[in-house]
């Protein structure tokens, strides 16, 4: 197999040369198939679940019979909380108890990472910076970096380590830009943006942590 290889960006834009890349995790073969259940699985296992109907056991009161058995000419009732009255119980209605979890294999959703970013690779969306030179947490000066980078104006996915609080700080204001911790790259936050942006300390990171 050839060399992997991205261009490498200094944070003012400049061109500096190419770095090679993990075939382990940027050259792989994509398959929809396993993409999108492992996609599927994340967002069912992110999904809350809100819609709830109180059925004839949580509705308040209904606690004395309504009328006597017999006698009254109209039909027998045990409980004004039956479904069948007006303020009961919901009989067939959502319920908080509701289970959309779905279980996906660590192999799977690491092989379905690995060809996402391998897709970001070969479709020339990945973006390698030396380092990311941010003296200050300022909106101003990264839009200026991204500017002339290959990402201008598109949708991106910038990875950060937990000292990076500059560049966090900085992106929170940047309409279609996010942050995301190296250790919590998932591929529906890189299906989301279009390109994704790494300094070149963070991809040995990533190399290291999924390969």
């Amino acid at each position: 197999m050839a060399d992997l290889k991205v261009k490498l960006y200094d944070f003012a834009g400049k061109e500096l040369g190419e770095e090679k890349l993990d075939p382990k995790l940027f050259g792989v073969t994509v398959k929809p198939g396993v993409v999108q259940e492992v996609y599927v699985a994340q967002t069912a296992n992110s999904r809350q679940v809100l819609a709830h109907t109180k059925g004839r056991a949580e509705v308040r009161g209904g606690g004395k019979k309504p009328w006597k058995q017999k006698g009254t000419g109209r039909a027998r009732h045990g409980s004004s909380r039956s479904p069948i009255w007006i303020g009961g119980g919901i009989t067939f209605g959502p319920t908080k108890e509701r289970n959309f979890s779905k279980q996906i294999n660590k192999k799977t959703k690491k092989a379905a990472l690995a060809m996402v970013l391998s897709d970001k690779l070969a479709t020339d969306r990945l973006v390698l910076l030396d380092a990311y030179a941010l003296s200050e947490a300022k909106t101003k000066l990264l839009k200026n970096s991204l500017d002339k980078l290959p990402n201008k104006n598109k949708s991106t996915l910038i990875v950060t380590k937990k000292t990076d609080q500059n560049v966090k700080l900085a992106a929170a204001n940047l309409p279609r830009t996010e942050t995301i911790y190296y250790g919590s790259l998932n591929i529906v936050d890189l299906l989301k943006y279009d390109y994704l942006l790494l300094s070149k300390e963070l991809l040995a990171k990533l190399e290291k942590h999924y390969s």
